[in-house]
């Protein structure tokens, strides 16, 4: 795997891809056997740490409400953005603090069930956000626990859709794009022998909810011999397939990547066949990024892609706690 790569083939498709850090600094990263360091701008990024800015207290991605002032919070996705809000005196709407101009929003509907704290205007043709006019399927809330696990899996998504819009990539749901949009099914076993398999198809994301599940997801884990498996781990794995078919596929960086990560039209049912029966070669770790990644160029991608997103987010939230 190559960073350079993965970021010339996003670069080259009109998509910017800011890096956190202080202002004007460079990160360099070189992963073998790649070559020349590659350096990267930091002179743009989002911001990890949220503050409420009528009280001045530190908040957490998650809060609907400031924990000092109580104020009401909400997530507003164009200024990407955890704002104070001020209720309109029909009680359903709000504004953003301190901006009586600003638009009327209401909380998105999945609000009512504690799983999003994003904003739609109340002009919206959804009562759905960004994040949550993604999905496709939600599990059924009536069974017992599939609430909770469906909340923790609506907070990896909700992390992972702003790692997306900080990285200014295109998040277009199939409701309105059907070809090119992004979808998630989330979705439990229907028995034991009906598993619901977590996996990409063609931008339809399915995730199975019993990897919300803390104990079940260890067990997969130690089954799977992974070293790291995390709910938001897998919601980035899986888009990185779906970024792959939008920024690589049928462009002109095909070519480079099959000399870079290998022939893709290699049968890929057969190579994870090959790679469960027989692992991976025991110099793996000189050249990708995990022992998934070297089954076929197509995870090497995923994988690749996913730590990418994995080391933003950890550089981002080291340098807002300084």
């Amino acid at each position: 795997m190559c960073w350079a790569f993965w970021v010339r083939a996003c670069i080259g498709n009109g998509l910017k891809l800011p890096v956190c850090g202080p202002a004007g600094s460079t990160v360099h990263l070189n992963p073998a056997p790649c070559g020349p360091f590659i350096a990267l701008s930091l002179s743009r990024f989002c911001v990890k740490l949220f503050t409420c800015t009528h009280c001045g207290q530190v908040l957490y991605f998650e809060n609907s409400q400031c924990e000092k002032c109580h104020f009401p919070l909400g997530f507003e996705a164009t200024q990407l953005q955890l704002r104070p809000l001020v209720a309109e005196p029909d009680g359903h709407s709000y504004r953003i603090y301190n901006e009586p101009a600003s638009c009327a929003y209401t909380y998105c509907q999945n609000h009512d069930h504690q799983a999003c704290n994003w904003l739609v205007p109340t002009d919206s043709a959804t009562p759905f956000c960004l994040a949550c006019d993604l999905n496709r399927t939600i599990p059924d809330l009536s069974q017992p626990g599939f609430l909770q696990r469906w909340q923790d899996i609506e907070a990896a998504k909700h992390r992972l859709v702003y790692s997306l819009l900080c990285l200014h990539l295109p998040v277009v749901s199939k409701r309105v794009y059907p070809d090119e949009g992004l979808q998630f099914d989330f979705k439990a076993d229907e028995s034991p022998e009906q598993r619901i398999m977590t996996g990409h198809d063609n931008g339809l994301i399915t995730i199975n909810i019993a990897e919300a599940d803390a104990i079940e997801r260890e067990q997969a884990r130690q089954a799977m011999h992974e070293l790291y498996r995390t709910l938001l781990g897998h919601f980035r794995h899986e888009v990185g397939h779906y970024y792959w078919d939008r920024l690589i596929d049928k462009s002109p960086n095909l070519d480079e990547f099959r000399e870079i990560f290998g022939d893709d039209r290699q049968d890929y049912g057969e190579a994870l066949k090959k790679h469960y029966a027989q692992g991976a070669p025991p110099d793996w770790q000189q050249h990708f990024i995990s022992a998934y990644a070297t089954s076929h160029p197509w995870e090497d991608w995923a994988e690749t892609w996913a730590n990418y997103l994995h080391i933003i987010d950890t550089l981002q939230t080291g340098h807002a706690y300084g």
